[in-house]
């Protein structure tokens, strides 16, 4: 009677653990502009949600926006990606900005991010 081995060679945990490595390295790559993003969402939302902020200046809005940036290490959002327009009930903020970080060699991985949100007597996007 002949016994017949079954299992994963050297070789094919190797690729598979070649496979997993690229994947782990891609996704620490992406993490932290993704918490980034994130973080811009929670200043957006907070700073809707303080009372009278719909009757601030642009430029005191903005500098409270990065006020919070700064307290969540944000540093790839820059004045020029934030637009500041009037609307009915107050403010409306933009922010658009891209992210490029070097993955192997001459590969980057880039993202682009869009947040929006109402600065308005009645509070965030109503």
């Amino acid at each position: 009677m002949k016994r017949t081995q079954s299992g994963m060679t050297l070789i094919g945990f190797v690729i598979v653990l070649g496979v997993v490595g690229l994947f782990a390295y891609v996704g620490m790559k992406l993490l932290p502009m993704y918490s980034e993003y994130y973080a811009v969402k929670q200043a957006l939302k907070g700073l809707a949600a303080e009372p009278g902020i719909a009757d601030q200046d642009p430029a005191k809005i903005e500098d409270s926006f990065f006020r919070r940036l700064y307290i969540s290490y944000a540093e790839d959002v820059k004045p020029e990606h934030v637009k500041i327009k009037r609307i009915d009930a107050g403010w409306q903020m933009d922010v658009d900005y891209e992210v490029r970080k070097p993955l192997i060699y001459n590969l980057d991985v880039v993202g682009k991010f869009h947040a929006t949100e109402n600065m308005t007597r009645r509070g965030g996007d109503e």
